[in-house]
């Protein structure tokens, strides 16, 4: 395909991505009643599940940079002699 084209494409799916904005309900109806009923009565259960939903959110990522540090830290190399010949190189 031309790269014209190709761009064409990805811009048209992404407009009608956007343009097919629907608001969902991600929670399970118990957990929706119950911040409904605590919300009402003036309770802070509504502000524990954000915070419990954060907590969720941010662990993998926090996991993952973990990881990367420690693999980082283990497999870079330090002072390494590069053992090049000081002539110089003909390529033809």
């Amino acid at each position: 395909m031309k790269k014209g084209l190709k761009i064409f494409l990805f811009v048209t799916a992404f407009t009608f991505k956007a343009l097919s904005y629907q608001p969902v309900k991600a929670q399970c109806a118990i957990c929706a009643a119950n911040v409904a009923s605590n919300v009402k009565d003036g309770r802070k259960t509504a502000d524990g599940l954000n915070h419990g939903i954060m907590y969720l959110l941010g662990a993998p990522y926090i996991a993952i940079a973990a990881l990367g540090i420690i693999w980082y830290k283990k497999y870079r190399r330090k002072n390494v002699d590069l053992n090049m010949r000081s002539e110089k190189l003909h390529l033809n």
